[in-house]
């Protein structure tokens, strides 16, 4: 159990993902909403489990120098080149080390951000190519939930202000009666009417947060940006907006993606968790394949990051320590962007070409798909793709990590069961 929901409302862990189950075997046959207009087939994506499809992503933002004249001089390349599938009715976590493209990816899906290369297919229609008044009405559709819950709403606003601005920008309160739909969302939110009459400094981060939600529900979304929701917030009340953006979607069949870097809270809530390194993806799989059996070396590492509360497995479990800090998105490495930090690097390969996310077949069990409904992926849920020249080989213990000497900047692996005393390597120098 996830620290979110152990110190959620009520507990039922069992019984609340078989009602989660059961509501996304049913989400696909609604065919609207309150306060949205049935979709035609100009509405239907191009693959009917699939609500974003995203291709060729780069994001670069230009180096200028000059004081007179500006010129570019390099560039940034926050985001490099991501293909990425966000099922309909799902949640997508992504996961990283701070500066490598996460909050810049989820701005760029919603053009808050400008593209440089690429393609966004929202629900059929390539966003990317949308100008003026056709991205500002697709905007509905798109919504997003800022990480600073404070920073995010106007000080100046009422909340019935700031709620009523965007359904206004939109036509929603026409032909309605607003005061009805504010307090639905009020209440959908978990806040209490007199709320609507407040300005954002009288709440507190918990609350603000949730305000935040209710701005992105007012105008009846499809798929909903969360940039790291809950890490401004306490841990209690990290579970109760987690379990709230839960019941939302059960209740509304929203899309999410999800962008954080607690692994605790993304394994909680998603379905499909993609990995993101210097731009890139480079893992991606259904939340419990990915846990289960990490495969790339970075993901690896991450996960081996995350301390257990048993103190006889946390002395044997393998440790993977990395060196050095991430490279800057400015002068990324050649070929694999991880090579100047992986455990596994081989001389070939690793240096000079950039290796594809691709789908992969380790120890004779094939991870290409999956079929079973029960899983969090659920049907059609997202190959277990991975980024790295090598990954058969490393799961298979053919390559092994190289130790470190004591002159070596090298990573080392610590922990692994067998070859030294519980918790340290021979050669990790204590």
């Amino acid at each position: 159990m996830s620290p979110a929901r152990a110190a959620g409302h009520d507990g039922h862990d069992h019984d609340r993902s078989g009602e989660r189950e059961q509501q996304r075997e049913r989400e696909h046959a609604q065919e609207h909403r309150p306060g949205r207009e049935p979709d035609g087939p100009a509405g239907e994506g191009t693959d009917g489990d699939v609500l974003v499809r995203v291709r060729g992503l780069k994001v670069h933002f230009p180096i200028k120098r000059g004081i007179v004249l500006d010129r570019t001089v390099g560039h940034v390349y926050a985001v490099d080149g991501i293909d990425m599938d966000i099922p309909r009715g799902r949640t997508y976590g992504l996961v990283g080390e701070s500066g490598c493209g996460k909050s810049t990816f989820g701005r760029a899906l919603l053009r808050l951000e400008e593209l440089t290369e690429g393609s966004v297919v929202f629900d059929g229609v390539d966003v990317a190519s949308l100008k003026g008044e056709e991205l500002r009405r697709r905007r509905q559709d798109m919504q997003m939930i800022f990480q600073d819950p404070l920073g995010s709403l106007d000080p100046r606003q009422t909340i019935e202000s700031l709620l009523l601005e965007g359904m206004s920008a939109h036509g929603l309160t026409k032909g309605q009666d607003t005061r009805t739909r504010l307090r639905e969302l009020m209440a959908a939110v978990g806040l209490p009417t007199a709320a609507l009459r407040k300005y954002p400094h009288e709440f507190s981060g918990g609350q603000r947060q949730r305000i935040g939600i209710a701005r992105a529900l007012s105008v009846n979304p499809k798929l909903i940006v969360a940039d790291e929701p809950v890490s401004a917030l306490d841990v209690s009340v990290q579970a109760q907006v987690v379990n709230l953006l839960e019941d939302l979607q059960d209740e509304l069949g929203l899309t999410y993606l999800v962008v954080a870097h607690d692994l605790a809270v993304v394994r909680h809530i998603s379905d499909v968790i993609g990995v993101m390194y210097l731009g890139s993806l480079v893992e991606e799989a259904d939340a419990d394949s990915l846990y289960e059996a990490p495969l790339h070396p970075y993901t690896r590492a991450l996960m081996s990051a995350v301390p257990v509360p048993d103190p006889e497995v946390e002395d044997v479990r393998e440790q993977i320590l990395l060196s050095g800090d991430l490279p800057s998105p400015a002068a990324p490495p050649s070929g694999c962007r991880f090579h100047t930090r992986c455990p596994w690097r081989q001389e070939t390969r690793c240096d000079d070409e950039r290796p594809e996310l691709r789908v992969v077949d380790v120890t004779g069990r094939s991870v290409a798909g999956d079929a079973d409904p029960t899983r969090r992926g659920g049907p059609g849920a997202s190959s277990h793709r991975v980024a790295c020249h090598w990954v058969e080989e490393i799961a298979a213990g053919t390559i092994t990590p190289r130790r470190r000497a004591a002159s070596d900047a090298e990573p080392e692996t610590i922990g692994r069961t067998g070859d030294n005393p519980p918790g340290r390597s021979a050669d990790s120098g204590a």
